[in-house]
């Protein structure tokens, strides 16, 4: 993202509970430099996928979407030299 960077491999995990869907992504580098931007990064992508295929079911007469909605996107462990 902000760099070339080696990947090793990258994977998101969905977990679903009651009203809501918890991405979240793992990825390794062969690289010196953090991967705190391509996690969040898959995150993003991951629920902004979810939230396009589940819109049709929420939206209003207004067009809008009441409920449905991403938030705490964060980085939750770093850990160098695994």
């Amino acid at each position: 993202m902000c760099h070339p960077i080696p990947l090793g491999g990258i994977t998101i995990d969905f977990e679903e509970g009651d009203g809501y869907i918890e991405a979240t992504a793992r990825v390794k580098s062969y690289g010196r430099t953090g991967v705190e931007m391509e996690a969040l990064t898959g995150v993003s992508v991951a629920l902004l996928t979810v939230w396009d295929m589940v819109k049709s079911a929420e939206k209003d007469e207004n067009g809008q979407y009441p409920v449905t909605r991403i938030d705490a996107v964060h980085v939750v462990e770093k850990r160098k030299g695994v």
